[in-house]
């Protein structure tokens, strides 16, 4: 039986893993670079990256997001062989000790060493567009994470404009995940992101998260990234390193409005606040 938009997927498979979907998946951020919009240099040697993904585990995370290529507003593109040596030591190791990892990362070559590496997962913000990106997600049995992203990287916030956001961005997520599908992924292996700050205005941004929901009509899980982003520097008016209240609120309205998935810096705290949502949730059904 083919799954239809109003029937999406209740479980995530993810290499090895599998995740139900019947509570909120936190996703923990790891990046192993110099240049990231919150961390950047914090985390960029192997074992700085590894110490800290092992604490993000221990601290609630379901999957551990591994990035060796900001993908901030004006980021410069990273050669492969750089981006090669950031990840691939980080995978191997926390994998090897069964922890769920996902690879942020829109490079076709990457994504198949990746999982050859024992990543769970491919998250690219790219929505697999590069050529031989669909390919490469399609030949093993990992997770495939796809985000909608208007532009690239170093240009995307130059003058985002829509004419209906939640529309257009749905409409190209849908037509990625057909694409995966045409490709031989099950709906289960697949999540989408509206990519919250990727080419997108404040007003954008809120309109995405006001109709989160909407982006299950694909027959797959959702995921939401806004931790500690700009939007929500503009809301509060507070630098990037004191917006973690800001984010564990973002979070918790983005489940709240349909997220399966949140993509987090600040573990901990975002997985208290789910616990508490997930307890009241409980008692009123």
């Amino acid at each position: 039986m083919n799954r239809t938009a109003s029937t999406p997927s209740r479980r995530l498979l993810c290499g090895r893993f599998e995740f139900a979907l019947d509570r909120p998946l936190v996703m923990g951020v790891v990046n192993v670079t110099p240049d990231s919009f919150s961390d950047g240099g914090r985390f960029a040697s192997a074992r700085q990256a590894i110490d800290h993904a092992r604490r993000l585990a221990d601290e609630g995370a379901d999957l551990l997001d591994i990035g060796g290529e900001s993908t901030r507003p004006g980021a410069a593109e990273v050669a492969l062989d750089e981006e090669r040596r950031r990840v691939l030591p980080v995978v191997e190791a926390l994998a090897g000790a069964g922890l769920a990892v996902s690879v942020d990362t829109q490079k076709p070559e990457l994504m198949r060493e990746a999982v050859a590496a024992g990543a769970a997962m491919i998250n690219d913000v790219g929505g697999l567009r590069s050529p031989g990106a669909l390919a490469a997600v399609a030949a093993g049995g990992a997770g495939v994470c796809v985000m909608h992203m208007q532009g690239e990287p170093r240009t995307m916030q130059a003058g985002p404009c829509y004419g209906d956001v939640v529309a257009e961005v749905l409409a190209f997520l849908d037509g990625r995940v057909q694409a995966l599908v045409a490709a031989g992924v099950a709906r289960e292996r697949i999540v989408v992101d509206p990519g919250f700050g990727f080419g997108k205005t404040l007003d954008h941004n809120l309109e995405l998260l006001r109709q989160l929901g909407r982006f299950a009509e694909t027959g797959t899980a959702v995921m939401a990234g806004l931790s500690r982003k700009s939007m929500l520097g503009r809301i509060t008016g507070r630098e990037v390193g004191d917006r973690g209240y800001a984010s564990v609120a973002a979070a918790l309205i983005a489940v709240q409005n349909g997220a399966h998935i949140v993509r987090v810096h600040d573990v901990a705290a975002t997985r208290d606040a789910l616990a508490v949502w997930q307890a009241v949730a409980r008692r009123d059904g």
